[in-house]
């Protein structure tokens, strides 16, 4: 993951390092890709390449044009309102290759047979949602959470961002977005960043519960120094050192960092949907972390996580169901730690209204029953006959309360 120039703490968790041109030669290409046979990738592919699974790539755009790619990208969106309205132009001034090569190292197709370069999961398919990380519309803060959004709502069930914050917590606009994507069954794969650009620990998306955080290791598989970083959010580890690469126009570079370890698994990921359609984003990330060969520290750590990918036993392994994702659940963290926008009102103070008689000047203007009869200034404003009513009314109410309590009274004596 090279640093793209930071802007308001965010930056794209990118550490390439891009070498010269390597030669056009495609099957030097394809053999150039060892991690197609020592982390089972290969081996997977005999039971499925990802066929029917979308990967959102959440980057600079991708170019579609690139025979590599060819027939493997989707019309995407462009958030940043630099790039076109599918975001198949690269955006960005010094990083407009990174999203294709991300891209690339998921679904690339190929040139031919045991030709060109090849993904993880060559049978998906790419919906890039490019953004700008300087210079967007809008934060590109808030073209993530959209663009988080967007993919669930257009079929992703894998979400690629080979990217990074560089800070340990997350803008309230990531809560909605990456919530909504566990809400409807999304896995989103995360690069933990790298020394050598700046990123000492993981920094978010990587830092978000339930979201697959992926470290870089070399050659040997030991911890990547400059390419990888570490934490304690890490779930499995990748290759970052030595990789290959299309970028746009089609040339083909060599290239470091988490941003390649990250679509590795994502490809990876892709694989697992399409093996196992049945299981839910909590049981996919399950099969990948429960099938990594452990390394360094037993158990999960900060360097390795649960250790080395292992796509084959991804795939074809016996495991075991679970009813949580193991990397954490992003709603219940936000019930315990995120604070209240507000402070809640409290409830409304039940008031009960006693109605007070208007004040009289004159004693006599009530009549002899008290508030039982209305004023008697009212009364001859409505003339005699009425009144003559309304006290005969009064006196047949006071002779049936005196019947009544004299009855009750005559029981009681009994």
């Amino acid at each position: 993951m090279r640093l793209i120039r930071p802007i308001l703490a965010v930056a794209a968790a990118a550490a390439l390092a891009l070498a010269p041109a390597l030669p056009a030669s495609a099957d030097a290409i394809r053999n150039a890709e060892y991690w197609l046979g020592e982390y089972g990738i290969r081996d997977a592919w005999a039971v499925t390449q990802g066929q029917g699974v979308i990967i959102a790539v959440i980057d600079t755009g991708v170019d579609a044009t690139v025979p590599d790619l060819k027939g493997a990208v989707l019309p995407g969106y462009d958030f940043s309102g630099l790039g076109d309205a599918k975001g198949w132009a690269p955006v960005g001034s010094d990083d407009a290759e990174h999203g294709t090569l991300v891209a690339s190292m998921a679904a690339g197709r190929g040139t031919g047979t045991n030709a060109g370069l090849i993904g993880a999961a060559p049978g998906a398919m790419i919906l890039p949602l490019s953004i700008a990380l300087e210079g967007g519309e809008v934060d590109s803060d808030t073209q993530i959470a959209e663009a988080v959004k967007y993919a669930v709502d257009h079929g992703a069930k894998v979400i690629n961002m080979s990217l990074t914050r560089n800070t340990l917590g997350w803008p309230t606009s990531w809560d909605e977005a990456f919530s909504y994507a566990a809400a409807h069954d999304v896995v989103v794969v995360a690069a933990a960043g790298n020394r050598g650009s700046g990123t000492t620990v993981v920094g978010a998306p990587a830092t978000m519960p339930g979201v697959l955080t992926v470290a870089g290791v070399d050659r040997d598989g030991n911890a990547s120094f400059d390419a990888s970083t570490q934490g304690i959010t890490v779930a499995v580890s990748a290759p970052s050192e030595q990789l290959v690469g299309v970028a746009p126009g089609g040339t083909y570079v060599s290239w470091s960092g988490t941003s390649g370890a990250a679509p590795i698994v994502s490809g990876i990921v892709a694989l697992v949907r399409a093996a196992h359609p049945e299981l839910d984003a909590a049981n996919v990330i399950n099969r990948i972390v429960a099938t990594a060969h452990d390394r360094g520290a037993p158990g999960q750590d900060n360097i390795y996580g649960y250790g080395l990918i292992d796509a084959k036993a991804a795939v074809t392994a016996d495991v075991p169901l679970v009813d949580r994702n193991p990397m954490g659940d992003l709603d219940e963290w936000i019930s315990l730690y995120r604070p209240a926008a507000f402070e809640p009102k409290p409830p409304p103070t039940p008031v009960v209204v006693v109605p007070t008689p208007d004040p009289v000047d004159d004693p006599q203007a009530v009549g002899p029953l008290g508030t039982l009869l209305p004023p008697i200034a009212l009364l001859e404003t409505v003339g005699p006959g009425v009144l003559a009513v309304v006290v005969a009314a009064a006196l047949a109410v006071l002779l049936a309360v005196w019947i009544v309590r004299r009855a009750d009274g005559v029981r009681r004596s009994r």
